[in-house]
């Protein structure tokens, strides 16, 4: 590996590191206002449904359903108040058994 890619590496530790170290550096033992407490909790939901959504529609060719059921299930599970990886297993439980009845 020459030295370009070596500095790249760093380059990319430095890009992500700084990030995630600024807020706890600046903000430990702060306590947020609960407007922006709630905010933050939600940004892994609006993440992870601008990530999936756009793959709901074709996430089966020809077959939308699927990609509806897998929408309606994790909305449900989200509003109900599961967390992200509970909203995540559970769609995916939902769609297995979907799919051996295809």
């Amino acid at each position: 590996m020459g030295a370009v890619y070596w500095w790249m590496l760093l380059g990319m530790a430095l890009a992500t590191y700084i990030p995630r170290m600024i807020p706890l550096a600046f903000l430990d033992g702060k306590e947020l206002p609960p407007i922006i407490s709630g905010v933050l909790q939600n940004i892994p939901y609006a993440v992870l449904g601008a990530l999936i959504f756009p793959a709901i529609l074709f996430v089966q060719e020809g077959n939308i359903l699927f990609g509806i059921i897998g929408l309606i299930v994790s909305f449900t599970i989200a509003i109900v108040g599961g967390n992200v990886i509970t909203v995540v297993l559970g769609t995916i439980g939902v769609l297995a058994v979907y799919s051996l009845f295809i």
